[in-house]
Order: structure tokens, then C-alpha cells, then sequence
């Protein structure tokens, strides 16, 4: 590897990255630690590296010759092989022998191998932070291999509150009540809503085309191209699919006929890798259902976009399902599950709940409206009889205008609108969480004693207790 692109490297981002205009997101990085930086592809992970810098130059902490920092998605080091990185540092110092650099190396799991190159790094008590677009990296493997030198943290696309933040909308206490902050906000979230939380689009002229690009590039790119996957068009085709149903439970056995009906076919566990490449890549996350038999939790699964933006992509007027995605996305950024811990779920048996948080004793429907009758008993008359199964839970519906509080049997639930919920940080009571598999599903029995056919005379009879209320909002990012 030529030391002198190296270098030309190094200064072009020196000169350059000072200079990018930030909006400041929440995140707070430790001065002397090191991160690896993980998730979807143009999710913010290099905007935070770039906020970092910003930060340490303006505190006056570092000059901007200090920074080392290297995009592996330059084409000019497309040929770099992993016993080269230390041609990297090398250069560096031959530049400034005189300084302890601070060292960013993004998207770098481009370079097999690249784990040992960065525990020396953290061995040499070099400042590091990393990122990469894929889960593995924050595997057991890679744990192992860096020894607890780096600490992982998961970058998701920019909440709302950032998004308004983004357009330079300062919401105040009393924000409801000022009719052009609230019409700013509405005609905002009217965008984010379907367009989504990708940074890098906000300014692109046309942000579809944009954001199918960068589907594209995740899909072949990050998926198909570097797990050598033999058949791309049975991946095109289940990927499509499970965007088209983010709102159904999708086992393996229907996808796998679903496949079939198109004439290919796929076996199990090439269908279980395609899903994990998924998932390993960030554009899908599962959720499953929360009295599922431990071996069905993995397998019966519904599954969500990343970002409202790319599943948008996939539909046409879908309104309802971009609605429960989102709700989806916004509860993955406040409870994300992992392999080793799921904190959220789904609800199926006999009646059916959106989303679950046992730790919250949370209780979430999704509808886009309560404006008929079906419609009302469902939402609400499902979320009762969970309430009244599973002691102790709250319950919300999200729409995507309607607000209200309903009284019903001496349950209270919560009608709040999308864009209100995102950015009202919700903080349940506390609560202790379910102690066991076996307790949920003690509760769960609860619902086989409740009637299917549970009527809800007083549901429209009582619309008189229906309250429009105003609740408190304070940005959550």
C-alpha cells in the first residue's frame, strides 16, 4: 500500500471534518475509551465520529491534525489487506512524529481480518473508535478476540426529536399551544413518517431515489456479495415479502412455500441463514411472540424495517403499515433485543397485542384510526382483556391523529397519536419484571377463561367518559 495516498487521506479528512455541519446527537463517549460503532448502513455511525472530533477541537482539547481518520470505503484503499494496516499508523507519524494521534476507522469491516490491527491499537493505548455495518462484529468471537478493549454501542437512523432538531425545531414546554410550532411539527412529521431517519437523505433532492440506491447497496453489497449467496433472486424475493408483511407473523414453513410458489425452491436453513444475514445487516429485526414455546420464539417471528424510508419503498399506500413500523423502530431503539436478552415481543393467544414489554409491564396496539365500531372493539376490547389476564400492565393505543383517554371496568388506556408518542419519554411506574416463562404463561391462561366472544356493551355507551386530555412532552432521543 502507497504511504503517500495514506497520507493524502489523512489530511483531506483533516481539513474536511471540522468543517461538516452536525446536528449535536445524544450520545456520550467516554474521552480515553474505545467504541465499535454498529448498525445500519448510513444510520449516523460515521456523523458521530465526526461529532466526537467536532467536540474534542472545540473544548480545545486537539487540533484537527491530531485526528487519524480512515473510510476503508474509499476506493483508494480497496486493495488493502489486513497485514497492511499498520501502514496506516506508520504514515500517520511520519506526518506528525511529534503527536499522539486519536484513531477512527470507519466502516472497516471491508478488511478481513482487521481484529488484530485493532487490539494493538487499544494494547498501545491508542484511542480508537470503529465502525461497521454489521452485527458480527459485536459477536462472542469478536468479544474474544479484542479481549473487552472496545466498548459496542448500537447507532440507530435519527429518532424524531432529532429529526426535528435536524430542521432546527426547539419544541418548548408549552410547544402544543403555539399553532406554528405545531404546524412545523405536523408538516415535519408528515415527512419523517415516510421518508425516514437516514441522515444522508434529508437534503437529497429526491430522497426515493436516494434511498433505493442504498437499499440496493445493503442488500447486494453488505448481503449478497459478501455471504456469497448463490441464488440473489430468491433473496430479492424474500426480502421483498417480508417487508410487504411487517405486520404478520412469518414462519419459516410460509416463506418457505411462498418461495416455492415462484417456482424456486430454498431449504430450511438456507432460509434461517438468509434471514440472519437480515438481521446481521440491520435492515430487518424480529420480534417474537411472548408465549411462544422457546423453540417457536425463533421461528415464528414477526419481523420489521429498520427505517420507515426503505420500507416505503415496497408499498403503495400503506399508511397502516408504515404506522406500526414505526412504533416498531421506536420501541427497538428503547428495548432493543439481542441474543442474549429480549425485552420486546408480541402478544398471540386467542387475542392479539402489537407489542410487549414485560420489564415495563407495557402493553402497545397500533391502529391508524378508531373511527368504526369493528375497528374500536378490537383495539380497545383486545387491550382490556389483556389488562384484565396480566395484573398490573398499562395500555396504550398509538394512532396517527386520534388522542384520548378511555375508562373502561376500572382500566385506564391511553389514545395518543404517533408523533406525540415519539416524543413524549414515556417512563413507566416502576414495576417488577416477570420472573419466569412459567409466570407469563400462568397469566396467558388468564385469556383462554375470557370469552372469544367477550362483548363490550359499554364501550360506545360510555363514549361520555372518553376524555381528551393533554399530556406532557419532552423530547426523547
Amino acid at each position: 500500500m502507497d504511504k503517500q495516498i495514506i497520507k493524502r487521506i489523512i489530511i483531506e479528512k483533516q481539513v474536511a471534518i471540522p468543517n461538516y455541519k452536525l446536528t449535536h446527537r445524544n450520545f456520550l463517549f467516554g474521552k480515553k475509551s474505545n467504541y465499535i460503532l454498529v448498525g445500519l448502513r448510513r444510520a449516523g455511525k460515521s456523523y458521530l465520529m465526526y461529532q466526537d472530533i467536532q467536540d474534542r477541537i472545540s473544548t480545545g482539547e486537539i487540533t484537527s491534525q491530531h485526528v487519524l481518520f480512515i473510510n476503508f470505503e474509499d476506493e483508494r484503499l480497496a486493495s488493502i489487506k489486513s497485514e497492511e494496516l499498520g501502514i496506516i499508523l506508520d504514515s500517520y507519524m511520519e506526518l506528525y512524529p511529534d503527536k499522539q494521534p486519536l484513531i477512527y476507522l470507519d466502516e472497516i469491516q471491508n478488511v478481513e481480518g482487521w481484529e488484530k490491527f485493532a487490539r494493538r491499537l487499544a494494547d498501545s493505548q491508542y484511542r480508537t473508535m470503529i465502525t461497521g455495518s454489521n452485527a458480527k462484529m459485536l459477536s462472542n468471537e469478536m468479544y474474544s478476540t479484542l479481549g473487552g478493549r472496545y466498548i459496542p454501542k448500537e447507532i440507530f437512523p435519527f429518532s424524531f426529536a432529532e429529526y426535528l432538531a435536524y430542521h432546527q425545531v426547539k419544541l418548548d414546554k408549552n410547544w402544543e399551544y403555539n399553532q406554528q410550532t405545531k404546524s412545523e411539527v405536523a408538516n415535519l412529521f408528515d415527512s419523517y413518517f415516510y421518508e425516514g431517519g437516514i441522515a444522508e437523505s434529508f437534503e437529497q433532492p429526491d430522497k426515493r431515489e436516494y434511498l433505493n440506491a442504498l437499499y440496493q447497496k445493503i442488500l447486494i453489497g453488505d448481503i449478497v456479495e459478501r455471504n456469497s449467496i448463490r441464488n440473489p433472486r430468491v433473496f430479492r424475493f424474500l426480502a421483498k415479502k417480508l417487508a410487504d408483511s411487517v405486520m404478520q407473523p412469518s414462519s419459516l414453513t410460509r416463506l418457505q412455500h411462498l418461495v416455492k410458489s415462484t417456482g424456486d425452491k430454498i431449504s430450511v436453513p438456507a432460509l434461517k441463514d438468509y434471514l440472519e444475514y437480515m438481521q446481521d445487516a440491520y435492515l430487518f429485526f424480529p420480534i417474537p411472540n411472548l408465549v411462544s414455546p422457546m423453540t417457536e420464539q425463533a421461528t415464528l417471528q414477526k419481523r420489521y424495517v429498520a427505517d420507515n424510508g426503505i420500507l416505503n419503498l415496497f408499498l403503495f399506500q400503506g399508511e397502516t403499515k408504515l404506522l406500526e413500523n414505526m412504533v416498531a423502530i421506536e420501541l427497538n431503539r428503547r428495548y432493543r433485543n439481542t441474543s442474549e436478552e429480549t425485552l420486546l415481543y408480541y402478544f398471540n393467544k386467542n387475542i392479539e397485542i402489537d407489542f410487549c414489554i414485560p420489564s415495563e409491564q407495557l402493553a402497545i396496539q397500533v391502529a391508524f384510526n378508531l373511527n368504526d365500531d369493528e375497528k374500536y372493539e378490537r383495539e380497545v376490547g383486545g387491550l382490556l382483556k389483556f389488562l384484565k389476564a396480566f395484573k398490573g400492565y398499562s395500555g396504550y393505543i398509538i394512532t396517527r391523529d386520534y388522542q384520548a383517554t378511555i375508562e373502561e371496568d376500572g382500566y385506564t388506556i391511553e389514545v395518543i397519536p404517533i408523533w406525540k408518542w415519539l416524543l413524549k419519554a414515556h417512563c413507566p411506574a416502576d414495576v417488577p419484571p416477570l420472573t419466569s416463562r412459567r409466570a407469563l404463561s400462568e397469566q396467558a391462561s388468564g385469556i383462554d377463561r375470557i370469552s372469544s366472544g367477550h362483548s363490550l356493551p359499554d364501550l360506545r355507551a360510555t363514549s361520555a367518559q372518553i376524555s381528551f386530555t393533554n399530556l406532557g412532552v419532552v423530547p426523547y432521543i
